[in-house]
């Protein structure tokens, strides 16, 4: 008797998140970040946190969103370089293991760890397998009208998100909310691998969209589609 392949839900996945300097993650620096593990049945197995010193004054605008501020940073944090090596080697441990990455709207956390890793020398691997929320959501509920941000999304699923912007509870969030979209929607139960790869298309797709939405009030409008990284990234 023949039974169904193992999906992505009923393997361990790692939530994943950060908080940085600012929006553009180009240049922005991390300040904050977190792994979870956790099981095919939903339940946190390990964390890894990260308090950084950016070494560079935190903006006011970025302390109002995720609460810390550059004395905080100086006082508790560890040095960037020290913290970028360390949030590397576990990335790199948890792709090497083939344990699936979660992370809503990943495309920015990767892209601000690649550029990182470029500025204090360190290479690493390309992150795989990523599940990100946040265009699974657009891709199985294409009309949903309202928010689309990982708070909005959490109450319209009832689940808890408590300290919206701390790294730890964003990344746990968005792994129940994974778990809870591909519970309701058959169509993203697969592989990881292969979930992987159609995500890469329908962020491309979902961008193109976007900007072609947007250029109706500004035709210069341009929408980065690149996932799980930005276009240009550093390898």
């Amino acid at each position: 008797m023949s039974t169904a392949a193992p999906t992505w839900l009923d393997l361990p996945c790692v939530g994943f998140d950060l908080e940085t300097t600012g929006r553009d993650p180009r240049t922005a620096l991390v300040v904050t970040a977190a792994l979870i593990i956790v099981n095919g049945r939903g339940e946190e197995l390990q964390r890894r946190e990260w308090l950084v010193d950016p070494g560079v004054e935190i903006p006011q605008q970025a302390s109002d969103v995720h609460g810390i501020t550059t004395a905080k940073a100086r006082a508790e944090g560890i040095p960037a370089a020290q913290a970028i090596a360390e949030i590397s080697q576990a990335l790199d441990e948890l792709v090497e293991a083939e344990l699936p990455l979660v992370a809503f709207n990943g495309a920015y956390d990767f892209t601000v760890m690649a550029h990182e890793r470029q500025r204090h020398g360190i290479t690493g691997r390309a992150p795989r397998p990523v599940i990100d929320p946040f265009i699974l959501q657009k891709h199985v509920d294409k009309y949903r009208k309202g928010k689309k941000t990982l708070t909005a999304l959490c109450e319209s699923y009832g689940i808890s998100l408590e300290n919206a912007h701390t790294a730890a509870d964003d990344a746990l969030a968005a792994v129940h909310l994974a778990r809870a979209l591909g519970t309701k929607f058959p169509a993203i139960r697969m592989g990881a691998a292969e979930l992987h790869d159609a995500q890469v298309g329908w962020a491309k797709a979902q961008a193109a969209d976007f900007q072609e939405y947007k250029r109706r009030t500004d035709p210069s409008a341009t929408i980065e589609g690149g996932w799980p990284t930005y276009g240009g990234s550093p390898a």
